[in-house]
């Protein structure tokens, strides 16, 4: 092009830039640039254009003030690729000084370039400000009203956004996704399902949209229904559904609806890639089935920290500490670096097999080796171990010298610890915090009932139950159970009589008990108070 001289053709600089902008060769761009003479308008676009593009974006702000040292006028493409470059650049001065240039050259009314300034005031928090442009539109398509309902809902302001919503004269899918996505992120489930339900359309981030509002409010059986609806109405799900349902089973700990969601996405041919592949090793364990756990992961190709995690927390939480550990060991010797839950994962390993010294010595190489400040979770790990190990003491003084508040979980951690070896002075001291913390909790007066009753302390006991009935603490969330039978998940909660098959179960638990008094089983006392 140089030799020639093809580099004078505005047109096909164009194209020749815009190429190698879609080849992220900006540099090549940029110096054959340089030997225009008088480059146009659209020329200095397609380059201002490829920077955003290639993220340079102060290169793309740099190139329109030389065009503007040319006396090149920028027309609406230059502004919308200016206000994204902008955006990259998170460059609110700059941004505002566009906006002037905008009002100056006569776009304040183009439709695409305003709505372009709307998504830039609210990427950089100034919903008021995006409010404004929008309102002062003349003319509004239907990308313009979804931006601005788009950044009331990351504003969390969802009122005037319903508001927006409802006044919107024309409305696409994406409107109402964002619509959805808002009420779910503020936990709003009633809200979202009313507006998904309303949809006449749908696309497939509607549809995983709505499951992860069911996800986030612990609506597990929901998720795998609707699941099931998507398939059923012919819609294609893609990873992020995937992994939404494959999640909804692990917290279900439905097996076979998680085989029937792993079948789908053999017989669909999803690539299970690391994130795919996670999920389905944290749902095989979480759903008991640790081999299958343990086969994905080494079918899969490449794996990242979360596969490691998955399978190391899988084989911790199944008991097995030793081969948690060598796990942890093989991911050392591949060079994957763990983070602060692969420590979790390593530590509750060591806490269920009773191993003290390596949990210890696993804890200081979190801190020293790797540089990772231990939280809450690590703190009551350790706590439970040497709990468990009969080093109160020890775990005291963990407790009172934390760098970080000891919660509900540490302090119950310990005062399991003292019923477990029968050690009432610590046991007062977590009760005593715990009364703080969890203050209508029944479960720590109860445990403290059962320490003393095991001793024949009864007019402690006494005390503590009618301390108990003068500050109104009883349980109030009944313990809760679930079994899937024939990919179906039945939930009992302790006092429900609500099951269709409540009448048959109350008769066959009669008669285990009938079975276990003739055998000769007389229950604990503790286990009766």
């Amino acid at each position: 092009m140089i030799k020639t001289n093809t580099t004078q053709d505005c047109f096909l600089m164009n194209q020749f830039i815009s190429s190698c902008s879609a080849l992220y060769c900006v540099d090549l761009a940029s110096s054959t640039f340089t030997h225009m003479e008088n480059p146009n308008a659209f020329v200095y676009n397609a380059l201002i254009r490829g920077c955003g593009y290639c993220c340079y974006p102060d290169r793309a702000l740099g190139f329109y003030i030389h065009m503007l040292r040319n006396n090149v006028r920028p027309n609406s493409y230059s502004f919308s690729s200016l206000i994204k470059a902008c955006i990259l650049l998170m460059d609110s001065a700059f941004g505002k000084a566009v906006h002037g240039h905008i009002w100056k050259y006569g776009y304040d009314c183009h439709v695409f370039v305003q709505t372009t300034l709307v998504e830039f005031y609210s990427t950089l928090g100034d919903v008021s400000g995006s409010r404004r442009v929008f309102d002062d539109m003349p003319e509004r398509d239907v990308f313009a009203w979804t931006t601005m309902i788009s950044a009331l809902v990351r504003d969390g302001d969802m009122a005037s956004a319903g508001n927006l919503f409802d006044e919107m004269p024309e409305k696409n899918i994406a409107t109402w996704n964002a619509m959805i996505d808002g009420h779910a992120k503020l936990g709003n489930a009633e809200s979202a399902e009313f507006l998904f339900n309303q949809m006449l359309a749908r696309d497939t981030i509607s549809w995983t949209t709505m499951m992860n509002c069911y996800s986030r409010n612990k609506r597990y059986m929901d998720v795998v229904r609707l699941f099931h609806d998507m398939i059923d109405k012919a819609m294609i799900p893609d990873e992020v559904t995937m992994s939404t349902v494959i999640s909804a089973c692990a917290h279900l700990g439905a097996l076979d609806l998680g085989k029937e969601v792993h079948l789908y996405l053999m017989l669909h041919e999803f690539d299970v890639d690391e994130y795919i592949g996670s999920s389905l090793i944290d749902m095989y364990a979480k759903c008991g089935s640790i081999d299958r756990s343990l086969l994905v992961f080494y079918k899969l190709q490449n794996k990242n920290l979360f596969c490691w995690n998955s399978i190391i927390d899988g084989l911790a939480t199944h008991g097995y500490a030793k081969e948690a550990l060598r796990m942890f060991g093989a991911m050392e010797s591949k060079r994957i670096r763990p983070n602060a839950v692969t420590f979790i994962s390593i530590l509750s390993a060591c806490t269920h097999a009773g191993f003290v010294e390596e949990g210890q010595c696993r804890f200081m190489s979190m801190i020293k080796g790797y540089c990772i400040t231990p939280q809450v979770e690590h703190y009551g790990c350790m706590v439970d171990l040497l709990s468990k190990a009969g080093l109160l003491e020890d775990a005291l003084e963990m407790v009172r010298n934390m760098a970080v508040e000891p919660n509900s979980f540490i302090w119950g951690a310990l005062l399991n610890g003292c019923k477990l070896h029968k050690n009432m002075e610590i046991a007062h001291i977590a009760v005593q915090n715990l009364k703080v913390l969890e203050p209508s909790n029944s479960g720590h007066y109860s445990l403290l009932v059962s320490m003393h009753a095991e001793v024949n302390r009864w007019s402690e006991v006494a005390k503590i139950r009618t301390a108990m009935k003068d500050l109104g603490v009883e349980k109030r969330s009944p313990g809760a159970s679930w079994v899937e039978i024939n990919k179906r998940v039945h939930v009992f909660a302790a006092s429900d009589t609500y099951h269709p098959s409540y009448s048959q179960v109350h008769l066959l638990l009669a008669e285990l008990d009938d079975q276990l008094r003739l055998a000769g089983y007389v229950p604990e006392p503790e286990s009766i108070l």
